[in-house]
């Protein structure tokens, strides 16, 4: 069987995509294409959870990779414990999937869902248009693309590229016995409580004070209403508006709240604008941002003269390439490439929204 769809990376927003494309069975697996180089749709976010010991995920229940909102983590996390807390929290809002309940769906839906059949090992350089859709790296070519291609690298201040004692917290790290944290999101903040915990003194370096909400972005922007309105805006607040979500933050609550506190009155936890003497340095800075970062955005770019506002691609409101799609051919963003079109268009629930409007492109095309 000849692929007719390609999805570009084989991460959690690949993994996304592609178990949209298979529910209920409407693409075998050997109709799909994923190019990508992790067999584990996990295997470039487990390493970064577990460097920064991370234990419970920011979402909530339906942060998820399957394709239906129902049942989310909470109702399998409830079925398989035979305890209906969970699905109480989550009708609060207050339920927090932990890591390990998060990587055992991804392990099963993996298995379930043939991805394995479909994989193409090896990292994608170049999509390029044809008559007939888009060829890929020389494969294909393919009516309908969806490129889904994560985070383009580890951010790292300029000042600190050549410091010894600096180590970015997505990779395998310790703590010392003083640690400078840069940085004040959710990474940043998760890192003060793993130093202090292994007995650190802790500075935290930042410049400015970081947003308290429980999501990366607004609540109301995963509404219908919310996203409407983000969608009228002018060009220039939609970027500003992004820009704003991009800053750091971290969710409230005594969790976080307490252990800072007490080791601030123990003399163990101060922020500072430079993290002077410390003997480690964690760069808290999570990714860098920009299609430009991304060398198969930045090719897509340029070779084809998309249209941008300032690091992003703009694109339709259903995720889409508008230059590069019409009734016959599909070129679809998923995750941080596609926050354009869904400002939360990184977490999985942003991806569950572009993956259901790229199978929706699919059902309707006269030629699929």
């Amino acid at each position: 069987m000849t692929p007719r769809v390609a999805i570009v990376g084989s991460g959690l927003g690949g993994l996304v995509a592609y178990a949209a494309l298979r529910h209920g069975g409407l693409l075998a697996p050997g109709e799909i294409a994923v190019f990508g180089d992790h067999e584990d749709p996990a295997g470039a976010w487990r390493p970064r959870a577990e460097a920064i010991r991370q234990r419970l995920m920011r979402s909530e229940s339906d942060g998820h990779c399957a394709p239906t909102s129902f049942p989310g983590l909470a109702a399998r996390e409830a079925l398989r414990r035979r305890d209906l807390a969970p699905l109480l929290l989550s009708v609060c809002d207050r339920y927090r999937p932990t890591v390990a309940e998060f990587l055992r769906h991804v392990d099963e839906l993996r298995e379930r869902s043939g991805w394995d059949e479909s994989l193409v090992r090896g990292r994608v350089e170049r999509v390029r248009a044809t008559d007939v859709g888009f060829e890929v790296d020389g494969h294909g070519p393919f009516r309908h693309v969806l490129l889904a291609p994560g985070h383009p690298g580890l951010a790292r201040p300029a000042e600190l590229a050549h410091d010894s004692r600096a180590v970015h917290a997505y990779e395998p790290h310790e703590y010392a016995s003083s640690v400078a944290v840069v940085g004040a999101g959710m990474a940043a903040a998760t890192e003060w409580l793993n130093a202090l915990a292994a007995g650190a003194e802790v500075v935290s370096v930042r410049r400015r004070e970081p947003a308290r909400r429980p999501l990366n972005v607004s609540r109301h922007l995963f509404t219908k209403r919310g996203l409407a309105a983000f969608h009228a805006a002018p060009r220039g607040e939609r970027a500003a508006l992004l820009r704003r979500f991009a800053e750091p933050s971290y969710p409230p609550g005594r969790r976080w709240d307490e252990p800072v506190e007490r080791a601030g009155r123990e003399g163990r936890f101060r922020v500072e604008p430079e993290p002077n003497g410390a003997a480690q340095v964690i760069c808290a800075t999570g990714f860098r941002r920009g299609f430009e970062h991304d060398s198969l955005l930045a090719r897509l770019v340029r070779e084809h003269e998309l249209d941008t506002e300032g690091r992003w691609i703009v694109l339709d409101d259903d995720s889409t390439v508008p230059a590069l799609t019409d009734r016959t051919r599909t070129l679809s963003l998923a995750g941080v490439p596609a926050q354009w079109a869904f400002p939360a268009a990184d977490t999985l629930v942003g991806m569950k929204v572009a993956a259901r409007r790229f199978r929706r492109r699919i059902e309707s095309c006269p030629t699929r």
